[in-house]
C-alpha cells in the first residue's frame, strides 16, 4: 500500500467510555439531572432530603404515578393522549372501597377482615378499569373521535361517577391486607429485601450474559469484557445500594413497642426492625419488567411502535390499528386500577380528591422520560425515572417550604423545558 493510499483508508474512530459501554446519552442526562436535583435539595435542607426515611417516602409516593406512566408511554407512542387517568383512578378506588366496605359484607355476607375481601375488591377494580379503558379506546379507534376529546370528557365523567358512588364521603378504613399494597403498611423487611436484591442482581447478570451470547451467536459486535464487567458492577451496586438505603430506615421504637404490646409480649432491649422494600415498589418493578418485555419482545409491542412511527404504513401492512387502540386504552385502564389500589392503600381510605391532577403528572413523567409527543419513541424505564424526578422536585420544594402555587409553576416550567431539550436532542441526533 502506498503512502497516499494509507492516507485515504478510513480510520476506525476511537470510542469514549460511554460509547464503549453503549450507554444511552438521554438516560445518562436524566440520571445526572436527578442526581443534581437530589444533591441540591439535600444541601438546601441541611441533609434531610437524602435520608433513608425521605428516600423511602419518595419511593412509595412515586409508585402510583409511575405505574400509570408506563401505560401512558404506549398511549403517547401511538399519537394519542389520555387525560382521564386521574379520574379513572378515582372511580376504580371508589368501586374497590365500596366493594370491600359495603357490597361484600352487606350483600354477600363476608364479614370485615374476611381473607377474600381484598382480592375480590382488586379483581372488581381491575375489571372496571379495563372495561372503561376499552370503551374509551373503542370510541377513539372505531368512532374516530379524537382521544383528546374522549378522555377530556372522561376526566369530567369518571371523577363525578366516583363522587356519586360514595355520595361524596371518605370511605375507610380499608381492609388491612389491602393496605399492605400502599407502602409503609406492607414491606418485605430486611431479610426479604436482601434476598430480593440478590435475586435481582443474579437476574441482571444473567440478562447481560445471555445478551452477549446471543450477539456472538448471530455475528454482532460485542463490548470488551472489561466493559461488560463495569456495566455489571454498576448495575449490581445500584440494586444493592437501593436495598441498603431502604433497609437503613428502621421502624420507630414506639411503633415497635405497640406491636409487641398488641401481641401481649415485651419488646427486648435494643430490638430494631427495618422496613425494607415496600410491596408497592415491588409491584412497580414487576409491572416495569412486564411492560418492557411487552414493548420489546412481543408482537403487540412491535405493532404499537410501528403504528406510532407511521400509522398509515402500519395499517397498509395489515395491522388492525383500531383494535390496537382498544387494547392500549384497556391496558391503560387496568394500570389505573392498579394505581388506585396503591394510592388508596397508602392513604388507608378512599377520598374524593384522590388522583387529582394525576393526569398531568403522568403525562409529564412520560414526556420528561423521553416519550416523543409526535409518536413512535418512548421507554418504560424513562417514564419511571421521569415520575421519580417529578416527585423529587415536588417533595424537595415542599421540604424547603415553597408554596404550592409556586411548586406548580416550577413543575410546569420543567415540563416545557424537558420537551424543548428533547426536541433539540432529536434534531442533533437526527431522530424523527
Amino acid at each position: 500500500m502506498t503512502h497516499s493510499e494509507a492516507d485515504l483508508s478510513p480510520a476506525t474512530p476511537k470510542k469514549n467510555i460511554v460509547q464503549t459501554l453503549e450507554l444511552d446519552l438521554r438516560l445518562l442526562g436524566m440520571i445526572g439531572a436527578f442526581a443534581v436535583l437530589c444533591i441540591g435539595f439535600d444541601l438546601v435542607t441541611g441533609g434531610r432530603f437524602l435520608t433513608p426515611r425521605n428516600i423511602f417516602n419518595l419511593t412509595i409516593q412515586t409508585v402510583s404515578v409511575a405505574i400509570m406512566a408506563t401505560g401512558m408511554v404506549f398511549v403517547i407512542v401511538t399519537r394519542h393522549i389520555d387525560l382521564s387517568v386521574g379520574a379513572l383512578l378515582a372511580t376504580c378506588s371508589a368501586v374497590m372501597a365500596m366493594t370491600q366496605t359495603q357490597f361484600l359484607p352487606n350483600v354477600l355476607g363476608l364479614g370485615l377482615g374476611h381473607p377474600l375481601i381484598p382480592w375480590i375488591s382488586i379483581a372488581v377494580g381491575l375489571m372496571v378499569g379495563t372495561l372503561i379503558g376499552a370503551f374509551q379506546g373503542w370510541m377513539v379507534g372505531y368512532l374516530t373521535i379524537p382521544a383528546f376529546i374522549v378522555t377530556l370528557g372522561g376526566l369530567l365523567v369518571w371523577r363525578n361517577v366516583g363522587w356519586y358512588l360514595t355520595s361524596g364521603k371518605t370511605i375507610g378504613p380499608l381492609d388491612p391486607t389491602f393496605q399492605k399494597f400502599g407502602g409503609i403498611n406492607g414491606t418485605l423487611g430486611a431479610t426479604g429485601s436482601w434476598v430480593l436484591g440478590l435475586l435481582a442482581v443474579a437476574g441482571a447478570l444473567y440478562g447481560l450474559w445471555t445478551s452477549r451470547r446471543n450477539k456472538i451467536k448471530h455475528g454482532f459486535t460485542v463490548k470488551p469484557m472489561w466493559a461488560e464487567g463495569v456495566l455489571a458492577g454498576i448495575i449490581s451496586a445500584a440494586i444493592l445500594g437501593f436495598v441498603a438505603v431502604l433497609n437503613a430506615y428502621e421502624v420507630p421504637t414506639r411503633k415497635l413497642q405497640r406491636m409487641f404490646e398488641a401481641r401481649g409480649e415485651v419488646m427486648p432491649e435494643g430490638f430494631t426492625q427495618s422496613y425494607g422494600i415496600p410491596i408497592s415498589v415491588l409491584l412497580l418493578i414487576f409491572i416495569a419488567v412486564a411492560m418492557t418485555i411487552l414493548a420489546k419482545r412481543t408482537r403487540l409491542g412491535r405493532y404499537i411502535f410501528a403504528t406510532g412511527g407511521n400509522p398509515d404504513a402500519a395499517e397498509l401492512s395489515g395491522i388492525n390499528t383500531r383494535w390496537l387502540t382498544v387494547k392500549i386504552f384497556a391496558l391503560m385502564g387496568a394500570l389505573c386500577a392498579i394505581s388506585a389500589v396503591v394510592a388508596s392503600a397508602r392513604l388507608t381510605n378512599h377520598s374524593n380528591d384522590i388522583g387529582t391532577l394525576d393526569e398531568l403528572r403522568v403525562i409529564a413523567a412520560a414526556v420528561i422520560g423521553g416519550t416523543a409527543l409526535a409518536g413512535g419513541l418512548g421507554t418504560i424505564h424513562g417514564a419511571i425515572l421521569g415520575a421519580l424526578i417529578m416527585q423529587s422536585l415536588q417533595s424537595g420544594m415542599a421540604m424547603v417550604g415553597v408554596d404550592a402555587p409556586l411548586q406548580n409553576i416550577v413543575v410546569g416550567a420543567v415540563l416545557v423545558l424537558a420537551v424543548l431539550i428533547d426536541i433539540i436532542y432529536r434534531k442533533k441526533t437526527g431522530e424523527s
